[in-house]
């Protein structure tokens, strides 16, 4: 299982649980792949959140939540989204986010366009206050930006 792709220790006791389930075998083999440097949450944290970062453009709130389903150890996770994002300015990945995002956009752009836009950026994990910030200051979202009330963001 761990050839083919990266898991946190109790990912893999999960997962190998499922597939024997009865015995002490599954206990014994974690314990193995730890001492044997395999298995690490710590680095697996933050291998994951690099990649998310790096390759999927993702903001920290999502990056959290993502290591959390893949069940890492919480005192991981902070320190890892943090190492993440020392390498990259999260401003800039918002902004490029948005410059993708504004490209697949038909024009004119309505009310609605705006919200489902900005709905796609918090899916994302952007925080709401900059992605109100950065959607007013492009211009060719300003006129709907300054009409439209984005404070529905926050909820």
């Amino acid at each position: 299982m761990l050839s083919h792709r990266g898991y946190a220790v109790a990912e893999l006791r999960r997962a190998l649980e499922k597939k024997f389930p009865a015995g002490p075998a599954v206990e014994a083999s974690i314990v193995r792949l730890r001492a044997l440097g395999y298995l690490n949450d710590k680095k697996f944290a933050e291998h994951f959140a690099a990649s998310l970062v790096r390759n999927k453009a993702l903001g920290r709130f999502r990056v959290r939540r993502e290591l959390k389903a893949k069940l890492v150890d919480y005192r991981h996770i902070e320190p890892a989204i943090e190492q993440a994002y020392d390498e990259t300015n999260e401003r800039q990945l918002l902004e490029r986010t948005l410059d993708r995002k504004i490209r697949t956009l038909k024009l004119p752009v309505t009310r609605a366009k705006l919200g489902l836009l900005c709905q796609s950026l918090l899916r994302r994990g952007f925080a709401a206050d900059a992605i109100m910030k950065a959607v007013r200051a492009r211009p060719e979202l300003k006129p709907v930006a300054d009409d439209a009330d984005l404070s529905n963001l926050e909820e």
